[in-house]
Parts: C-alpha cells; structure tokens; sequence
C-alpha cells in the first residue's frame, strides 16, 4: 500500500522523468507481487531478472482481466472495480481499482495537460450504453469532468437528442469551450438526426467507444467527415483508453494520438505476439504507469502504427476480437 501511495503522488506530481527505469522497477515489483503475472510469467519461463530494456518485458494478453483478478497485491486492498462493455452474454473485464479518487485525478490531469483547465469548459457527455450499465471508467471520467467543470450547464444526456440540441444553441456564444464527449455510434445517430445544429467556434466534439455493434463499422475519415459537416468542426477530436487502463490518449484529428507521460505503446508482430514488429505496423502493447496496482504491461487486440512523426493510429482490431470499449474504427 506505501508503494501504492508514493507510486500514485510521482504519477499525480509529474515526478516521474525517466520512463524506462520506473516501468523496469514497476515491472519487478508486479512480477513479484501480482500472482496472475508472476504466473504468466513462469508459464513462459522467463526470468524477471533478466529483463533489462522495456522493450524485453513480457505483456500480459488483455483477455486475462476477464478470467482472473488481475492485482497486485491482495484484493481486499481493492476499493471497487470497473467493467467493460459487452453485448448480452459477454463475459466483461473486470479492472480492480486500488482507488478511485486517484484515477479520477490522473484522468483530469492528462486532459488538462492536452485541453487546458477544466472550469473552462461547459462538459456534455452523449454515453448511451455506458450509462446503461453499471461500472464503466468512461462515465466515471465524464461525471467527474462535469462536476470540476463548475458549469451549471454541464450535464449528461442518453436519447434526448433535442435538449441536447437546444443547449448547443445556448451555448454558441459563451466565452467558454463547449466539449461534446460522445460514444461514436451515439454521435452519429445525433448527426443524422436531421435536426440543426449551431455553427459554433467554441465547440469541441470529441467520440469514443467505436460502434458498440449498434452500427456497422466504418473507417475513421468516413465518421469524421459525417460529423464534421453535420457539427460544422473543421476536426473530430478522440479518445483512446480502455476498461484496463488508468491512462487514456487524446486525438486533435486525423485519428493521430499523443501518448501521455503515463503511457508507452510498443508494436508487435501480428504472427508472432512475442515478438516486436519489423513493419510499421502490428499489434498494439501498451505499458502504462498508472496501472500499478493492477498489471502495467498489455497486450491488447488493437493494432496501430507510428507515423513519421511520431504520433500513435489506430488502425482497428484483430479479427474476430470482441466488442469493446476503445475505438473499433479501422483506417
């Protein structure tokens, strides 16, 4: 619990400054203390001493966060938990959360870094499917973005496209950001709607979350041009986190991510998931410093590539992954 503690204050007070030496420390506490790592680890026969460069370190395949208790430590030392999304019959991941007020924290501190301060935006979150349900980190982020916003105009909505409407309207002049956070399926029934939308140079419209299986999946340009024209946005900014991550990743346009201090993504090889790629492109690992109470190095079913400038795509899922909660929108 200390480490947890002094783990948390380096995170939340940006004392971290060499990510590769606190990712091999967190990486030999968590083989040590996390009992589904450490045997996943001797299920491969690895050595944790032997492991001296991140890009050496194993990555747990993200399927485990459904089967187990994926923790580091004992899990009565656990405030709750969050669960993915799913269609009817899914078996969800369960991410168990040392605590909450410090992913809450965490979550604000990486979109302020990006967006700047909180209380200068009125927050709307579209979330049908998220707000549904029971658990998810999404609408725990929004809601807490909501209240810090400080605006009585901040707020959630479901189905009731034309109020939400109506408050776009109110808001068009205000001094203040307008940020419209939306699973992308729910942006687009918004968009095409065929209701009117202000023209507003305050407005960011952020989608997340992909199509829930509730529509057919499109590549990201056709999303964005959709919504583009309907919301009158030169860009259609992102959000990629997921269920299993404390960190999330932001997107300006063009489906282009800046990976927060938290996090690191390695790509690798789509035959061989031990290995990394040799092409621009593969698999998505993710290791991220905010999951140290759980397990910080996964391996998910994303795939993605770097750009020549450094900026992390998406590029969708492995075939035949299941609905999740991150973008499933294939360029």
């Amino acid at each position: 619990m200390n480490y947890f503690k002094s783990f948390s204050e380096d995170i939340l007070y940006s004392k971290i400054t060499n990510f590769e030496e606190k990712a091999l420390e967190l990486f030999r506490f968590q083989s040590q203390n996390n009992k589904i790592y450490q045997t996943y680890l001797a299920a491969r026969r690895i050595n944790p001493e032997t492991v001296e460069s991140i890009d050496r370190i194993p990555f747990l395949p993200i399927r485990f966060f459904k089967d187990h208790q994926v923790v580091t430590g004992e899990i009565a030392d656990y405030e709750r938990y969050y669960s993915s999304s799913g269609t009817t019959g899914m078996i969800t991941s369960k991410h168990y959360i040392w605590s909450e007020a410090f992913y809450l924290a965490h979550a604000l501190s990486q979109f302020e870094r990006e967006y700047g301060k909180i209380t200068d935006f009125h927050v709307l979150a579209l979330l049908p499917a998220y707000m549904e349900r029971p658990g998810s980190s999404l609408v725990s982020m929004a809601q807490f973005f909501i209240q810090k916003s400080g605006s009585p105009h901040s707020g959630t909505y479901l189905y009731n496209h034309g109020e939400l409407i109506e408050k776009l309207h109110d808001l068009k002049s205000s001094a203040k950001k307008v940020l419209l956070l939306g699973v992308t399926f729910a942006l687009l029934d918004l968009a095409e709607g065929g209701m009117e939308f202000p023209e507003m140079g305050n407005l960011i419209v952020m989608e997340t979350g992909g199509m829930k299986g509730r529509r057919k999946e499109m590549i990201r340009e056709e999303v964005h041009d959709i919504l583009k024209e309907a919301f009158h946005q030169d860009a259609i900014h992102s959000e990629y986190g997921m269920t299993e991550l404390m960190s999330q990743a932001y997107s300006k346009g063009e489906g282009k991510y800046t990976l927060p201090s938290t996090m690191h993504v390695l790509i690798r090889d789509v035959n061989d998931p031990f290995s990394q790629s040799q092409r621009s492109q593969g698999g998505i690992n993710i290791i991220d410093l905010a999951n140290f109470h759980s397990c910080a190095f996964i391996e998910t079913q994303d795939l993605g590539r770097y750009d020549t400038e450094g900026n992390l795509e998406i590029l969708g899922r492995f075939d035949n992954s299941e609905v999740r909660g991150c973008n499933l929108m294939v360029n």
